[in-house]
Order: structure tokens, then C-alpha cells, then sequence
């Protein structure tokens, strides 16, 4: 009997695969992918590899990347004859979801395609219920802007967002955003995944600032996954030292002050009114 849906147009399989353990991939994602007429893959090296241990060598791959236009999607989708099926995967973990697969999903469901997620394997999720944070919502970020504003704007976000927070990052930034997270909320505890589900997998978790300290001179490989927990403060949680230190940098920064009041309010618990006189007294200090 057929694992197939049927369309009188063509089916579009959206298949989560593993995030680094092969064995994490589900029964039914291994009928999926046997049965359809191919498989649309991020990269086909990888994916090669996955067919090759659920014992479909042969199946055909096509390529689908980050840069595959709208016109190649529609190829792509034409190479199916009616009724017929593909699969579309992505590196590891659930396409559209940092990765392509978003544009595929949108011209064949435009095209009248049924659209069949097959759930598995996420990192975001994955890390989440390793982390021990008790949470009901969550934030998903990705990767952070390299720099400037947006990397600035985007870590004010996260000082003011009051639920947990997931993000990805590459080994060669992550000694940066590290650092950068535990500037602006230090107290803040954090799970940081590496390698999760494989051989070398590693979970290191603690409060922001101690995690920066200890782990400075680590040197990063493979996939990371970091969860912020809920984060809530109260007045009093940061002393006016630690205050005073944070208004000086947001200052050093170019900010003004009653930006500077506007943003640090979340992250210290201080009351607005306070912050922004706080922050006048150190603005109007002499400097060397």
C-alpha cells in the first residue's frame, strides 16, 4: 500500500530530518522519502548520506538552496508528473526554519499542491526542553545581524523581551555574542547546546556573566543552540554599580539619555525616572 498522499496536482512533502543522530529520523519520514519521485535538498552531499542509511542510495536529488529563484522552484515543481510527489529537505532539523524551503512551499501551494509537513528533529526545540526553563512562549531569533544597528537593535530586543529566547550562532562569533549577551543582562541564566544529538554533544549552562568568564578562551566548533531563560527583574537585582557600568557603556555608545533610560529599564529592573537621572549625573561628568 501506498505512504503517498494523493493531489490531483502533486504533493509537496516538507520532511524534518536529523540534527546530527541519523536513528532520530521518524518511520514515516523514511516511508516519505522511499516513495517519492525525489528529493529537493539544501545540500545533496548531506542528504546523500541520509538516503544511503535508510537504504534509498538511488533516490534522485535535486538541489535547492537559499539562492534558488522562484523560476527554478516552478522547474523544479514541473519535473513532477501529475499526482506525483517530491520531498523537500534541508541540512538538518525542519526546512523553513533558518533554512530554505520557505519559497517552495508558497509557489506550490499557489500552484494548488497539497502541502504535507512531516515533523521531526528541531534544534530550537531540542535545546528548549534541555534547558529546565519553565515556559509556555518562547522567542525564536536565528542567527543575529553580524553588526551595526541591526545587531545592536536586535540585542535591545532581547534585554526587553521577558520570555525565553532561542538562538543560533556559528563558532567563529560565538566568543562575541557571548560577551554581548552577558553585557547587557549578566544576571541572566543560559543554555548553550553544542553538537546536539551527536557523539561530542555539550550543554553549559549558567548565569550569562559567569558563562562569558568561563568560557572565553573555549574554542567553538560545531552547531550551537543558546536558550535564555523567562526573565523577569526586580529593583535591586543590579546594584548602582552594576547600573552605573551599563548606563557608561549605552553612553560610550552614542545613545542618549533618555534612550539610554528607555532601554536599560527592562534589564535592571530600575525604575525609568531613576535611570534617566542616573544617567544625566553621568553624562554631564568630566571626561579624561
Amino acid at each position: 500500500m501506498s505512504n503517498l498522499e494523493t493531489s490531483e496536482v502533486g504533493v509537496l512533502y516538507i520532511v524534518a530530518t536529523p540534527i546530527g543522530n541519523l536513528e532520530d529520523l521518524s518511520l514515516r519520514a523514511r516511508n516519505v522519502l522511499g516513495s517519492v519521485a525525489f528529493v529537493a535538498a539544501e545540500d545533496t552531499r548531506r542528504s546523500r548520506i541520509l538516503l544511503n542509511h535508510v537504504g534509498h542510495p538511488e533516490k534522485p536529488i535535486r538541489r535547492l538552496d537559499a539562492n534558488s529563484t522562484e523560476e527554478q522552484v516552478e522547474s523544479l515543481l514541473g519535473e513532477v508528473t501529475v499526482g506525483g510527489s517530491l520531498a523537500v529537505v534541508t541540512d538538518a532539523g525542519t526546512p523553513s526554519v533558518s533554512d530554505p524551503g520557505a519559497l517552495v512551499v508558497r509557489v506550490a501551494r499557489a500552484r494548488g499542491w497539497k502541502v504535507v509537513p512531516i515533523p521531526g528533529a528541531s534544534a530550537v526545540v531540542t535545546a528548549l526542553s534541555a534547558s529546565g526553563y519553565a515556559t509556555s512562549a518562547f522567542l525564536f531569533l536565528g542567527f543575529l545581524p553580524r553588526g551595526g544597528n541591526e545587531r545592536a537593535q536586535s540585542l535591545s530586543r532581547i534585554a526587553q523581551t521577558q520570555e525565553a529566547i532561542i538562538l543560533f550562532e556559528a563558532p567563529p562569533r560565538m566568543a562575541e555574542t557571548l560577551l554581548d549577551l552577558a553585557r547587557i543582562q549578566p544576571l541572566r541564566r543560559a543554555l548553550i547546546g553544542r553538537e546536539l544529538t551527536k557523539l561530542h554533544e555539550e550543554l553549559s549552562e549558567g548565569p550569562l556573566g559567569e558563562l562569558a568568564e568561563s568560557l572565553a578562551k573555549k574554542e567553538w566548533l560545531g552547531e550551537l543552540t543558546v536558550v535564555l531563560e523567562p526573565y523577569s527583574l526586580e529593583r535591586g537585582q543590579l546594584d548602582e554599580q552594576a547600573v552605573t557600568e551599563l548606563v557608561d557603556r549605552a553612553l560610550a555608545s552614542g545613545l542618549r539619555a533618555r534612550d539610554v533610560a528607555e532601554r536599560l529599564t527592562v534589564e535592571t529592573g530600575w525604575a525609568k525616572r531613576d535611570l534617566y537621572q542616573l544617567t544625566l549625573g553621568r553624562k554631564n561628568l568630566p571626561r579624561r
